[in-house]
């Protein structure tokens, strides 16, 4: 999926659009099958009420109340988020109802790393730690494909 381009300036290019890693999305799957299972546990075993349909509608109030906090927020979040790496600066955006977003321009990058653990390198993720000239190290986590991002903004680093 290719960034937006009326959120980039005049002449500006992306080299590397990413979301973060679908491992952040196990969890939210693990809850909705879960609360399926349940669900469908209870309405079964209540069925034979004469108060199901009650219980049916409680049942799907709670489903769905669970189900909207536990896997829709984080699908879209994770959605909504994104690391891009462009031949002038290195963007992040992230957030659903606020936005929150960081930039910082190439020119003031003064070095580039990467960390993987043994998990991360089996699933092909990792940290980025980009150090600026005027600020900490800032770390990214949950990059995909961080080895390639790492060599790619090298790469534009020295440009």
């Amino acid at each position: 999926m290719v960034y937006p381009d009326d959120l980039l300036v005049d002449d500006e290019q992306v080299v590397v659009h990413r979301h973060p890693h679908w491992k952040m999305l196990v969890v939210p799957v693990v809850v909705l099958l879960l609360v399926v299972g349940v669900a469908s546990f209870l309405a079964a075993l209540v069925s034979a009420q004469t108060w199901a349909p009650w219980a049916w509608l409680g049942l799907a109030v709670a489903g769905l109340a669970l189900v909207g906090r536990f896997t829709a927020y984080p699908v879209v979040r994770w959605r909504t988020t994104h690391f891009v790496v462009t031949d002038r600066r290195v963007l992040v955006r992230e957030g659903v109802l606020t936005r929150h977003g960081m930039d910082i321009p190439l020119k003031r990058i003064s070095g580039v790393q990467f960390r993987q653990g043994l998990l991360e390198r089996m699933l092909g993720t990792g940290t980025l730690v980009v150090e600026s000239e005027s600020d900490d190290s800032l770390e990214f986590d949950d990059v995909p494909g961080v080895r390639h991002v790492h060599a790619v903004l090298y790469d534009e680093l020295g440009r």
